[in-house]
């Protein structure tokens, strides 16, 4: 299409202003700041305008317009009485300095929601501050090393796998540690081994991803966190595939003491463009000292509501706080309380799912995916053999021999109106094509994407 300089007509305008009827000063602005010539802009009427926005606007990619399966970030399409919710005057209205009294429901919400949070987690307590998966991660960390300062004890080291989200060993560097690369085996999976020769006690944590980025369920975890826990050592779930087995699957059961949560992901938020972003925290009950602060409480009123002869003098209800009252815990990391709309959004989702429905995202989640892999594992490499779960990858290296590179095949999936999938990740896999369809997607919308892909 063209710039809108391209379609620019000379004394064109989209505007009309009235006459001046001022005193003009010429000399308020100094001479060194006015222009010499008129500035170079487009002249266009409004229609050309708007349309010209118009037509730009429908270029842009979105899950309401086509398959969007872009491997490790659950790219669903989100229910829209999730955004009616959050718009709610009640919600979108209020300013977090008001008093408690006249935020209950607000508050009221985010306690629930810790608590669906950490039934589906198997965790015991969950803090909703930190506003990203990277943040929860980094949030995770600190109390990892705010855990072994109170034990006195100078752990510096995080076990990181090498199909890991790139977060996992840039949030380690930046709380201060210091990254080990466990490397995996043939089977795609944590190799227990080298895991066996990494281990030590200068090993505050390994930091896992469950399914991993490969789309593969970690088999071995209960060896794997038998390992850890034996050391001292605390175990990280990235919680970025819980989309995978929620509802059928409990972290806090495999051992994890910690995980992060990407309410943008797995529980209904678009994120595209870089936010907004939601990622909680969940732990296990040793750990819930060092949980940031404030943290939110509850305590059924005595008084109650009580109401006096005039309606207009009433003691309100206040049943949830924000407490501050834990000499242990690594303070703010998020001003008030992290995103709260996007807070809101979670849980109208999982209100409306419901624990059956939970699971059967998980589930319809690896069905699609399975159905992709298998439809297309003999057009392309499938490194790892075997069924996947939410994801799985596949590799342009057959196409590579023909001079066409995993970038043109992304590019090219934007002809057919197919957002590509995420590209060149993981690094263990060479010409990587990461592909996950969520539970959203119909038969339909799969198999023409199979056919483009063929």
């Amino acid at each position: 299409m063209k710039l809108s300089f391209e379609i620019s007509k000379e004394d064109r305008k989209a505007y009309t202003l009235p006459l001046i009827d001022v005193t003009v000063k010429q000399d308020l602005i100094p001479h060194r700041f006015t222009r010499d010539k008129l500035p170079e802009l487009p002249e266009v009427s409004e229609i050309d305008v708007a349309r010209h926005f118009t037509e730009l606007s429908s270029l842009n990619f979105h899950i309401e317009k086509g398959f969007y399966p872009l491997g490790s970030c659950t790219m669903k399409y989100n229910p829209k009485i999730n955004e009616d919710i959050a718009r709610f005057s009640g919600f979108s209205d209020i300013h977090p300095l008001q008093n408690e009294s006249t935020i209950q429901g607000a508050l009221k919400i985010l306690y629930e929601l810790q608590k669906y949070l950490a039934e589906i987690s198997g965790m015991n307590e969950v803090t909703l501050q930190p506003v990203a998966g990277a943040h929860g991660e980094l949030t995770g960390m600190l109390m990892a090393r705010a855990y072994f300062n109170k034990k006195g004890e100078k752990r510096n080291e995080i076990l990181v796998p090498d199909s890991a989200h790139g977060t996992n060993p840039a949030t380690s560097t930046f709380t201060g540690f210091t990254s080990i690369e466990i490397k995996s085996n043939d089977k795609g999976l944590l190799d227990i081994n080298a895991l066996k020769e990494a281990i030590d006690k200068d090993v505050a944590c390994l930091m896992l991803t469950v399914p991993n980025t490969l789309g593969l369920f970690e088999s071995q975890i209960e060896e794997i966190a038998d390992i850890v826990h034996k050391n001292g050592t605390l175990l990280y779930l990235d919680g970025a595939n819980l989309n995978a087995f929620m509802g059928i699957a409990k972290p806090g059961d495999m051992g994890f003491d910690i995980v992060h949560f990407n309410l943008h992901k797995t529980f209904s938020t678009p994120h595209g463009t870089g936010g907004p972003g939601g990622g909680g925290i969940g732990v296990k009950k040793f750990l819930a000292p060092f949980l940031p602060v404030p943290r939110i409480s509850y305590q059924s009123s005595v008084i109650g509501h009580q109401v006096s002869a005039s309606t207009d003098n009433r003691t309100p209800i206040t049943d949830y706080h924000l407490s501050y009252d834990f000499p242990n815990s690594i303070g703010r990391v998020h001003s008030f309380y992290g995103n709260f709309n996007v807070c809101v959004k979670a849980y109208t989702y999982i209100r409306m799912l419901g624990a059956k429905g939970i699971r059967r995202v998980a589930e319809n989640a690896v069905i699609n995916a399975n159905y992709l892999m298998n439809n297309l594992k003999d057009y392309y490499n499938l490194s790892y053999k075997g069924p996947c779960m939410h994801e799985f990858v596949l590799s342009g290296n057959r196409q590579k021999e023909f001079g066409i590179r995993t970038l043109d095949i992304a590019k090219r999936l934007l002809d057919f109106g197919f957002h590509p999938p995420t590209i060149y990740f993981p690094l263990i896999v060479h010409e990587a094509l990461m592909i996950e369809p969520t539970e959203t997607e119909s038969k339909e919308m799969l198999d023409k994407f199979i056919d483009v892909m063929i």
